[in-house]
């Protein structure tokens, strides 16, 4: 369940950052001479500034803020690999295949987003905005507490030494 919520949380910045990434590239497109992929990669580094934000007052706001610059190091590392992911499609398609019409570079560019966004998920989760470690009891009991003698199996000493109960916390 808190998978769900985390990733729909995930998917409205997501979403809203997609709306920043197709207007911009559109703007970038229709008022410039610079060729497509640039413009998408203008329109995707100014969508990667909003989903940071988003991401990190929004979606993660209760996650480790300890490491900022950690943190922001991470994203942006991320953020570049799926700026080349998202990119590199519509690269492909148009440079490729001469696929280069608004509506075929819109198509590859919403194709790159997506494909991206599943990696960036990803990334961002597990390696970027990290999740607190918990504290006190673990299963009812706290973490060093042995076993109550009544939930050890038969031949079992409670006070062995268990590597799972006394090694810290992820």
């Amino acid at each position: 369940m808190a998978l769900g919520h985390e990733f729909a949380k995930f998917g409205t910045v997501g979403v809203l950052g997609i709306f920043v990434n197709f207007g911009v590239f559109n703007l970038c497109r229709g008022i410039t001479r610079l060729p497509v992929v640039r413009c998408s990669v203008v329109a995707t580094v100014v969508a990667i500034a909003f989903n940071y934000l988003g991401l990190r007052y929004f979606t993660y706001r209760d996650r480790d803020k300890s490491h900022r610059s950690r943190e922001v190091l991470l994203f942006a590392v991320f953020s570049a690999l799926g700026l080349v992911i998202e990119n590199g499609i519509l690269y492909i398609a148009t440079y490729g295949f001469g696929w280069g019409s608004p509506f075929q570079s819109n198509l590859f560019k919403f194709l790159g987003i997506g494909t991206a966004t599943l990696f960036r998920f990803w990334a961002y989760r597990a390696w970027v905005f990290r999740t607190l470690p918990r504290h006190g009891p673990r299963h009812g009991r706290a973490h060093d507490a042995p076993a109550p003698v009544h939930d050890a199996p038969a031949g079992h000493d409670p006070a062995a030494y268990r590597p799972e109960t006394t090694a810290p916390p992820p």
